[in-house]
Formats: C-alpha cells, structure tokens, sequence
C-alpha cells in the first residue's frame, strides 16, 4: 500500500448554542479535513479545528507543505514519518500551529491502518476496555442563567450522561457558587460534576472559590489559572480538596512531562490535536503512568476513544457534540459510558453530503 495523494478541506460547522466561557464566544467551529488516499482504494481520514475560522488557511497551508513526506509513503511507517515531520519542524518550533498539522496527518495515517487491518484502532493499540466513561461537555456554558443550566443538565442526563461539565469565571465568584450549589441540587449527588474556570483565575481568587465548592462533591477543578502557570496550579492542588486537572493548552510529550515534574495536576488532559496526533498521545499517556497520573482525553471524542481504549489510566473521555455531523456514524452513549466504536480504523467516516454543503469555498 502507497499514499497516492492527500486532499484537504476546509469546513464551517454551526453550533446548536453559542460557546461562551471565560475565554471563548463563538457560534460555529472551523475545520480542517484531511483525506490520505492510497494506490489500494482505502482513505484515511482527520481534522483538526479552529473557533475562528479565519486561522484555518494556517493550518491547511502547514498541513500541505508535509505531504512531502507522505507521498509514495508506505502509510504503515507511520512512526517514521512522524518523526521526519517532527525534525522538519524544528526551525518554525515544535508547537502550535506545526504539531497541529502533524497532528492531522498522524490521525489519518493511524485510521489508514486501522482500515487496512481491518480493525478498530482501541484493539490494533491493545485493548484494555470496551466502553469508557465520558462526560458531557457542550453545555453548561459562563452564559447560561441557573434555569439553562438545570434544563441542559437534565437534558444531558436523558441522553444517558453520568456526569456533566460547568464552566466558571463570573466576574462575582459567588455567582460561580450560587450556579454549582443550584446545579448539583437539581442533579442530586449520583451525577458528577465537573468544572472549568478556563485559565481566568489567580491562584489565590481559584484556592477561595475551590474551598466553597468542596461541599459539593466537585469531580476536578480544570485550569484555574493561566495553563503555563504550573507553579500556581501545584499551589492550588495542595491548598484544597479537589483534584486540579489540566493539560489541553501545551503541546507534546514533553510539554505533559513538564507538567508533570511540576506535580502541576491531579489529572492530565491531552489534547489531540496539541498533543501531536495518536502516536504522540500514546506516547504521552505511557508517561502519565510512569508517574501514577490519570489522564482524561479533551475534546476530539471520536478520535480519542482509540486512546481510551487502549491506555489503562485513561478515566475518561470529553464529549462534545461539535463535530458529529462531520460523520456518517454516531458515538453510542450508554449508563454514562460510549461504547468503543467496532469498524475498522477510527470507526467514522465521514459524511461528504453535510462536508460538501458546508464547505468554506475560497
């Protein structure tokens, strides 16, 4: 099998609700595909995504000038092929918008070989489960008023959710405690809550509101302060009693290997399309072991159940509803876990009737 060609696309994707946190409003996400094909009839298939879609001719010109490397390519020396992009990378720096574009292209290779295997990712990884616990995460946004949020909340529970995710960062804190305490009255206490300030707090403003939600049966507290201050997050896992989560804003294995030489986090979050792709993420989650440390994927659900899967200390994956119509498939939700999805590769495919339709035409 050699890769013949690699296409990309850009796309827009409105959302069901505006995004409002304490660092985000937008009402749709940006796009990025990606389409690996080969001399054997079989595609590999990615994206990777921006919440203004302005930047996305960034990601897609970075994307193309790597297909050097794949071209003629062998797609089943991924590992190889990785780390020629990685090297070539170097003199622009090996984060943001270059481990991005390694990132899609990763993905898509690994799905390639899931699909010439004839298996699903989890298992061609190693199997260690078949459903993950998962958590809702496309609601319960700052803009919300208490009457949204219990209506949501009670939403996301009809759809089989366990736990759910609310973000913080009112400019009152005790708005921020008056919406958790409504909240996990509504819910009861068998529904785990999560929250996020989204990087918009001092360590001393997070070590005060954190000690007014420990009452409340908090699952974590996710970047209370600034996502490069690991200084301020060890400060605040030490100083309450609930664990301190982060990990989405830095960039490959040594970025989560700094985290965690910091004792920075409780739980680590890698993200797909920062962390460098599914064979850089697997390197990552080997290191999070290393350390005792669980991880919990972000965002990129589809994708990132082949990390879940496979990786022991994985406690979770983020659900986010974003980027479901990109797919022919739907992720099954069942008692607050997604099942592994069974086809070969990722287990989506894409649905080029709803891509063709929302295509950013330049």
């Amino acid at each position: 099998m050699k890769i013949t060609n690699v296409k990309t696309m850009q796309v827009e994707i409105p959302l069901q609700k505006p995004l409002i946190t304490a660092i985000h409003k937008t009402e749709s996400v940006g796009c990025v595909l990606v389409m690996i094909e080969t001399d054997t009839g079989l595609v590999g298939e990615n994206y990777v995504f921006a919440l203004n879609k302005m930047r996305l001719t960034v990601f897609e010109a970075m994307i193309n000038s790597l297909t050097q490397f794949l071209i003629g390519q062998n797609p089943l020396y991924v590992e190889k092929i990785w780390e020629q992009m990685w090297v070539d990378c170097n003199p622009l720096g090996q984060k943001g918008v270059t481990v991005s574009a390694i990132s899609a292209i990763d993905t898509a290779l690994w799905d390639l070989i899931g699909k010439q295997a004839n298996m699903p990712l989890y298992q061609l990884f190693g199997a260690c489960r078949d459903r993950v616990k998962t958590y809702a995460s496309s609601g319960l946004w700052l803009s919300a008023s208490i009457d949204e949020l219990i209506e949501e909340a009670h939403d996301f529970i009809e759809q089989g959710f366990r736990s759910m995710k609310l973000r913080l960062g009112k400019e009152n804190p005790r708005e921020d405690v008056a919406r958790a305490r409504a909240l996990r009255e509504a819910v009861g206490e068998d529904i785990e809550i999560l929250t996020d300030a989204n990087q918009s707090m001092t360590p001393r403003q997070a070590i005060a509101l954190a000690r007014q939600l420990e009452d409340l049966n908090i699952g974590w507290l996710e970047e209370p302060v600034p996502a490069n201050d690991l200084v301020g997050h060890a400060r605040i896992l030490e100083a309450i009693n609930i664990p301190v989560a982060s990990g989405e804003t830095d960039y490959t294995r040594f970025g989560m290997k700094d985290i965690l030489d910091k004792r920075a986090v409780d739980v680590l979050m890698p993200d797909l399309q920062r962390i460098g792709g599914l064979s850089e993420f697997r390197r990552a989650a080997a290191i999070a072991s290393a350390y005792h440390t669980p991880i919990s994927t972000h965002i990129f659900t589809e994708q990132s159940l082949a990390i879940a899967g496979s990786a022991s200390n994985c406690i979770s994956v983020e659900h986010v509803d974003w980027f479901s119509p990109l797919y022919n498939e739907a992720m099954q939700i069942e008692e607050g876990d997604i099942l592994m999805p069974e086809a070969p590769g990722l287990g989506f495919t894409f649905d080029y009737d709803f891509i063709e339709g929302h295509r950013i035409k330049g």
